[in-house]
């Protein structure tokens, strides 16, 4: 299961949160503290898996990919804010 790493995680529950725990972790052989380790893990991951991927449509796809091919022109506003970045690049750059 999980290597033992000698870290501790405390948490106080109701009798009636700790006696389904112990019901879950009783069915597949395991002690509470592996049963909830291993929930918490399988939960963790499946959440940062989710919030690290952008899911897009056929349509949305196609479209992100020939916006890449084919850039709109830059605006006026566009060329602003880039020269402003390219100033505080160039400033930040000549103070080091």
């Amino acid at each position: 299961m999980l290597a033992q790493t000698g870290k501790r995680l405390t948490t106080r529950i109701t009798d009636h949160v700790q006696e389904k725990l112990q019901a879950a972790a009783d069915l597949v052989g395991a002690t509470l503290n592996q049963f909830v380790v291993q929930a918490a893990l399988e939960k963790a991951e499946k959440l940062i898996e989710s919030e690290s991927a952008i899911v897009l449509t056929r349509r949305e796809s196609l479209r992100l990919l020939e916006m890449i091919e084919n850039p709109p022109p830059r605006n006026e506003k566009f060329l602003q804010a880039q020269a402003r970045y390219l100033g505080l690049k160039n400033d930040a750059g000549s103070t080091a």
